[in-house]
């Protein structure tokens, strides 16, 4: 498969997953957003500059289309404030953990680690910037404290590092499945002149 084929089909998946899980944050199906921005990270790391944005775009869209649907004016709702624009940093922090397994990918077990590892920190850092400015730019936080910040931020990292990890994994038993298919498909190479003699 060419690879402009491969990454097109890569970001509509991408996509149709992100809309599939993002319009209802509360569905027994949790909301994939922060794994498909690993995920593009590591698959399309040659679109970044405008397959990240279009992504962007698009969480951002669902969003609005969500609240509105709801009748309430996007401004209005309790998770839209200024600190909601820290999404982009936050997003492109799990979007650089992809890039970062992607530079550093080979078919050995060290990328599992590395993914471990890529994952744990873009993970942390998104929730970093995504909750830690909605709890101190939001008006929706009162009684802004040092520790209740600590305590909201480590209360909710868990689950959105197993949720987030729950797809990645998906994706990365996708990802060993075909490499193995490739590799498989290849034809043995042609021997050398000196071995024909």
């Amino acid at each position: 498969m060419k690879p402009n084929t491969r990454n097109s089909l890569i970001l509509a998946l991408l996509a149709v997953l992100m809309v599939a899980t993002r319009v209802n944050h509360w569905t027994p199906i949790p909301d994939a957003s922060w794994a498909v921005f690993f995920i593009g990270g590591f698959y399309l790391r040659t679109w970044t500059r405008w397959a990240f944005p279009l992504l962007m775009a698009l969480a951002v869209a669902i969003d609005y289309a969500v609240i509105t649907r709801q009748g309430i004016n996007f401004w209005e709702h309790y998770c839209v404030s200024a600190a909601y624009w820290f999404l982009v940093p936050a997003y492109f922090a799990m979007w650089a953990g992809g890039l970062w397994v992607s530079r550093n990918y080979s078919r050995s077990w060290r990328t599992l680690g590395l993914t471990a590892v890529a994952l744990i920190g873009s993970v942390a850092l998104c929730q970093l910037l995504s909750q830690g400015s909605f709890y101190w730019i939001s008006d929706s936080v009162q009684d802004k404290s040092f520790a209740g910040w600590a305590a909201n931020y480590f209360e909710w990292l868990l689950p959105y590092l197993r949720t987030t990890a729950t797809y990645v994994g998906i994706a990365t038993v996708v990802q060993a499945i075909a490499a193995s298919a490739s590799k498989a498909d290849k034809p043995l190479p042609a021997p050398n002149d000196h071995n024909q003699r």
